[in-house]
Formats: structure tokens, C-alpha cells, sequence
């Protein structure tokens, strides 16, 4: 799923417009239906419905959902927010169409101040203010009306964005003036603030419609951003062979624990494996051997020469993809020998936890890094790496595709929604996971999935982009067997060959 920015948003209702071609009073009617569908399957009649339009197509989206409510039966107060005097075109028309029904409970049209309606918890507030086109935070009397509805019990659904929301960066936002939904109802595509962890306490549940907008101008259309859903996902599964060996399915190396940290080393070495790779060798201390020679039967263990630490690179040339960081330490030898060890290798990297870590505290050898490495930090690593974005979840992304760029690498930027920031700039966000994944180990796992992936013979960005899904699918796989509170690291595990399956055979 792409996502737009504003601008692209308003291009593609013109270009719908023009090209189905809908006049575009009946694709707000379209769009009205679909809203009211929802509402009216969620809440039933006896429920008070007070609606807040703004001046707005987004205020006319609500004029119509509040007709149609009215048709409907329920009882609809509305409050038409014209305080320039000037609405869009068919903003005037439904209010037009809604001000000839004699159903309507109450109609006010709000030029200056107001008395504001009282808001009970069985009271339903349709937000229709302000949609995707807000570029700049709420003021005044809306910032006014919105505090007052967020201090009420009313239960909140928002059209296309709780008004006060951007539609990408909120980063200067004010956060006490922007409405808390308990439903959002967004048309067409989600918008990229959406996904920020930050924003989500204003979102409540979120709901993406379906209003047959242009498929032409969508496919067409290049965006910086997109969702990455199960059919992106599939498409990029490859096929094994029948007749393939071992040889020819990868030959992984994985730079792992230390003394005290071998269950790192013991996930992502089994995830690994799980990910198809034929073959993969684990360097380890030596105090890892017994470890690692029972939980990862099927590896190879190089060991060490120090007891404790990784303090010596290895020789990487006949392998084709390598992870290192899960457990590692953060000794000076242990950082020593894994920028020796990032320098002399040639085939893909994917840097996770310490390798992170010691980069952080050895800012000066990230220019050092090889072309094309894969960095999958979670929000504190990055910011150790690049400093704290203190001014949220946006920046902090924002940040992430820049070190992408600035590295040519590949930033995997882990969450809810977890980024892959691509070096040409581009971000896809995973849609699968769960808040169960939130546990030790989880990163190791996801580390050697996108080692195994990229032994396998996919390029890095399909690694990256399939590893977190199949990562996030393997985690709700486990979730609907075990639930989220009891879900550890190894079940991801466990479960990832179900998830190569189920995405394979869907």
C-alpha cells in the first residue's frame, strides 16, 4: 500500500474526478456511505450523535454522514464551523441537502463563539473539522473545541484524520489541540503519521475505507513511502529448486557471543537456519562451544581463541552473507576486532546489537563500513548512533533514512511498524508483528533471518523488507497459539516455518 503525502492525496481525488469520471459531490457521497456504513454497524440508533463540520470537504464528508444518520433514524446535532464565511463548494451543497431535512435534531451554523453542546458517554461526536490537508497546528476557537471534547466521556470517530492531526510530520505539532479518536476512519490509504508510535493515542482504532478512488493514478504514481502487505511480501519469496544441494543454498557466517550472552548467539544461529540457508558457521568464544554444539546441531562452530570475548576477525571470503552483533560484548578488543572484521568482508552485513553498540561508542568507523550493510537497530541503539531525536517519532524516522543515504546502506528502524529505510531514500513499513514481540531475543531472531535471507541469494532490500515480515508473521503466528504476554523470542522461532507456509500458500 502506497502512502501519499497531502498534495498527492488531493491529486488523486482530482484525478478520480476527472477520470472515472464522478462529479465530486457523488464521490463525497460515496465516500459518506462508506463512512456511515461503519458508524451505523458499530452504533445503533439509540446513541446521540453530535457532529462537527469544518468549512471543508472534510466538513462536508460529515454534512453527509449526517444526513444519511438522520435518514437512518438517529437522533444528529450539527455544528457548521463558517467562521470566514466561506465553505467549499460541496461543503455547501450538503449543507444545502442536510438543512431541508425535518428529521435533523438541530442545525447551527458557528460564525463567531458558540454554547457548546453537552457531551455524555452515550454521546457520539463525528469529527468532520479537518482531514488531510491541515498544515499547520490548531489555534483558538478550534484548539478550544477540540480540549473540550477530549475532557468529555463522548466516544469520538474521526473522518480520514483526527483533526489537529498532520498528515506526515507533527513534529512542532501541539499535541493538547489535536482530537483523541476513539475510531478513525481514513479514506483510501493510510497517511504516514499514522504509523508513528507517537501519534497513536490519538488514532484509537483505525479503519482504512475503500472508496474506489483511481487505481490508474495510485499504480502510477511514485511515493517515498508504503506499507508492505502480504501480497508484496509473497511476490518476493523464491523457489527452491528440486534438485538444489546445500551448496547452493547459502553459506552464512554469524560473529556472536560472549561469555554470558551465548542464548543471542543460539537465536539467531536457529533463525537463521530456519530462513533456508544451506549452510552457516558460527564464531564464538570458546566457553560458547558446548553451548551452541547442542542448541545449533546443524552449524558450524569456529571458535575464538580468547575464552570469553570475540577478539580475532575471521576469514569470510567463501561466505555470502554475514551477521554479527547478537551477545558480542562491548570490550575494546571484542570493538577492535569487529571493525577489522566489517572491513575485510565483502558480502552482505547485517549489524545488530553490540556491533550497534560499539559502533556508537566509535563514531569515527562508521565511515568505514562497507557499502550496502544492514543496520537493525531498535529506537535507543539509532539514537546512541546519531544522536537523540527529541522531537519524536518523525524526526527520529527522518533521521534513520538519512543515515541510510549518508551510508548506502540499509537502516531496518525496529517497531510496531518497523522501517526499512532503503539507501535511495525510499521506506517500507512492515504491517505485521504484535506488542508480544516486545521481549529479549526478538532483534536476534529478526538478525538471523536477514542473514539467512541474504545467504539464500536475495538481494539486501528484499531481505530486509521479507525477513521483517516473515519476522512480524512468525510473531502472530505465535501470539494466536500462545498470546502475546507469553510469547518469548524462541517462539518466533518455532513458528517461522509456519509463517514461510502460510505466506507461500495464501
Amino acid at each position: 500500500m502506497k502512502i501519499f503525502t497531502s498534495t498527492q492525496i488531493h491529486e488523486l481525488d482530482t484525478y478520480t474526478i476527472e477520470h472515472e469520471p464522478i462529479r465530486a459531490i457523488d464521490l463525497m457521497e460515496r465516500a459518506a456511505k462508506a463512512l456511515t456504513r461503519v458508524i451505523t454497524d458499530r452504533w445503533d440508533s439509540r446513541v446521540s450523535v453530535v457532529v462537527f463540520a469544518g468549512p471543508g470537504n472534510n466538513g462536508g464528508d460529515a454534512l453527509a454522514v449526517a444526513r444519511l444518520l438522520c435518514e437512518l433514524g438517529y437522533q444528529v446535532s450539527v455544528y457548521l464551523f463558517n467562521i470566514h464565511n466561506k465553505l467549499s463548494e460541496e461543503c455547501a451543497t450538503n449543507k444545502k441537502r442536510l438543512v431541508e431535512l425535518k428529521r435533523l435534531k438541530l442545525f447551527q451554523e458557528v460564525t463567531s463563539s458558540f454554547d457548546t453542546p453537552r457531551l455524555e458517554a452515550d454521546t457520539l461526536v463525528v469529527d468532520g473539522l479537518f482531514g488531510s490537508g491541515l498544515n499547520k497546528p490548531l489555534a483558538g476557537g478550534f484548539a478550544t473545541l477540540v480540549r473540550f471534547v477530549n475532557q468529555s466521556p463522548a466516544k469520538v470517530v474521526s473522518i480520514d484524520l483526527p483533526s489537529g492531526l498532520m498528515t506526515e510530520d507533527n513534529t512542532y505539532n501541539v499535541s493538547t489541540n489535536i482530537m483523541k479518536a476513539d475510531l478513525t476512519l481514513t479514506l483510501g490509504q493510510k497517511k504516514l503519521s499514522m504509523l508513528m508510535a507517537d501519534n497513536q493515542h490519538f488514532l484509537g482504532e483505525v479503519r482504512v475505507l475503500d472508496i474506489r478512488l483511481s487505481q490508474e493514478y495510485i499504480q502510477k504514481t511514485p511515493t517515498q513511502y508504503c506499507i508492505v502487505e502480504e501480497q508484496d511480501a509473497r511476490e518476493l519469496l523464491k523457489e527452491r529448486d528440486e534438485f538444489a544441494h546445500k551448496g547452493q543454498m547459502g553459506n552464512a557466517l554469524l560473529v556472536a557471543g560472549s561469555y554470558g550472552m551465548a542464548g543471542a548467539a543460539v537465536l539467531a544461529a536457529r533463525a537463521c537456519m530456519r530462513s533456508g540457508v544451506g549452510k552457516l558457521t558460527i564464531h564464538t568464544p570458546k566457553r560458547n562451544y558446548d553451548i551452541l554444539q547442542v542448541s545449533v546441531p546443524e552449524a558450524v562452530l569456529s571458535i575464538d581463541h580468547e575464552e570469553i570475548t570475540f577478539s580475532e576477525p575471521v576469514n569470510n571470503d567463501d561466505f555470502d552473507a554475514m551477521g554479527i552483533g547478537p551477545g558480542l560484548g562491548r570490550q575494546e578488543t571484542t570493538a577492535i576486532a569487529m571493525i577489522a572484521q566489517l572491513r575485510r568482508t565483502q558480502c552482505p552485513v547485517v549489524a545488530d546489537a553490540d556491533a550497534l553498540n560499539i559502533l556508537s561508542n566509535h563514531r569515527a568507523w562508521m565511515q568505514q563500513l562497507p557499502k550496502g550493510i544492514i543496520m537493525t537497530p531498535h529506537p535507543k541503539e539509532l539514537d546512541r548512533l546519531v544522536g537523540t531525536a527529541s522531537n519524536g517519532c518523525y524526526e527520529q524516522l527522518s533521521r534513520a533514512r538519512e543515515l541510510a543515504e549518508r551510508l548506502q546502506g540499509y537502516i531496518v528502524l525496529k517497531g510496531h511498524y518497523t522501517a526499512v529505510c532503503m539507501p535511495d531514500g525510499r521506506v517500507f513499513f512492515n504491517s505485521t508483528g504484535n506488542a508480544g514481540m516486545a521481549t529479549a531475543g526478538s532483534g536476534d531472531v529478526l538478525t538471523g533471518i536477514i542473514t539467512g535471507l541474504c545467504a539464500r541469494g536475495y538481494s539486501r532490500e528484499e531481505a530486509c523488507v521479507l525477513g521483517v515480515y516473515l519476522h512480524g508473521l512468525a510473531g502472530d503466528i505465535a501470539a494466536r497459539q500462545v498470546g502475546q504476554e507469553s510469547l518469548v523470542a524462541s517462539d518466533l522461532i518455532t513458528y517461522l516455518p509456519q509463517a514461510f507456509v502460510e505466506l507461500k500458500r495464501s
